[in-house]
């Protein structure tokens, strides 16, 4: 079992991994299905509104904080490999690395950005919400399912 120091940084990759899937899990679970039975022009203004209050502290210090806190458990990992919980440490920081921060950076902000583009009240944005709402949505699902395995890949790190 790790310990010290370690064990501080692990438990606060559990809550920082946990609390970042159960904000994705918010927006794949009922805000985007409530967004989605608006009218598009509501839906892209709302959408666009969200995504400019989600560049703001409260949840770029936990999204960002937690992709460097996972980083540095890697290599610390890397540098200490502590008995029989290396590999649970090395694939939640993988996971979250590449599947929460990665994809976020790769499908997610690309999408949010065209959206922004868009003026809400235009044929152009009706056409485009459909898409966006139904991609943006599955990568949801994979950067929520990323963020909880990186959880439970610390806990389990922990036993």
């Amino acid at each position: 079992m790790i310990d010290g120091p370690y064990f501080v940084l692990t438990v606060l990759g559990v809550l920082g991994t946990g609390m970042t899937a159960g904000a994705f899990y918010a927006f794949s679970a009922f805000v985007m299905r409530g967004l989605a039975a608006l009218p598009p022009a509501q839906g892209v203004a709302a959408m666009n509104a969200i995504n400019r209050a989600a560049v703001r502290p409260a949840f770029m210090l936990l999204f960002l904080g937690t992709a460097v806190l996972t980083a540095v458990i890697a290599v610390v990992t890397f540098v200490l490999w502590p008995d029989g919980a290396a590999v649970e440490l090395l694939l939640g920081s993988a996971l979250y690395l590449f599947g929460s921060f990665g994809v976020t950076a790769a499908a997610n902000v690309p999408r949010n950005t065209a959206l922004l583009r868009l003026e809400p009240g235009t044929a152009e944005a009706a056409g485009q919400w459909p898409t966006y709402v139904r991609e943006w949505t599955a990568w949801n699902h994979v950067r929520t399912g990323a963020s909880a395995a990186a959880a439970v890949a610390y806990v389990l790190a922990l036993t």
